[in-house]
């Protein structure tokens, strides 16, 4: 499956952080050249597998149920203060309690390979397309029906 990028969507009533971030977001992208040089996989990829190692030893030190199911890894059954909402993926790694349908686990694999191709430019790239699911192009291009959007 070929990872194709969604248009931007401006966040819906973004917070002030979001705002910051948005601000920051699209003044780097204005200097020539750094979006392709950030978005090389040899710049992105070890952050990619930065945050992956970060997300199990995470999951490990919370002693998570570890497994792989739909081509995805995660950690299950670990608190409910440990991730966002019904559950996080954090590089290759899916954080959750409970939260494991199948549905749920293609919405967060297209998660995954955003993180392979951004990077951690992804958190950034996340915090500023806002907290509203419905404009955040990331949420959108998951599917939010699947992410428990809808």
């Amino acid at each position: 499956m070929r990872f194709v990028p969604t248009p931007y969507v401006a966040p819906v009533d973004p917070s002030g952080f979001a705002r910051a971030m948005a601000r920051i977001v699209a003044g780097a992208v204005r200097v020539p050249g750094l979006r392709i040089v950030l978005l090389l996989p040899v710049i992105a990829r070890p952050g990619y597998w930065l945050a992956t190692l970060a997300a199990f030893v995470w999951g490990c030190l919370l002693l998570g149920h570890w497994g792989r199911r739909r081509g995805l890894y995660s950690f299950v059954n670990l608190p409910s203060w440990a991730f966002g909402r019904g559950g996080t993926t954090v590089g290759a790694i899916y954080l959750t309690r409970d939260n494991t349908s199948d549905r749920v686990f293609e919405h967060e694999l297209v998660h995954t390979r955003q993180w392979k191709k951004y990077g951690l430019s992804f958190v950034p790239l996340y915090i500023a397309a806002g907290s509203d699911a419905h404009g955040n192009r990331f949420e959108v291009e998951a599917g939010l029906e699947g992410g428990g959007y809808v």
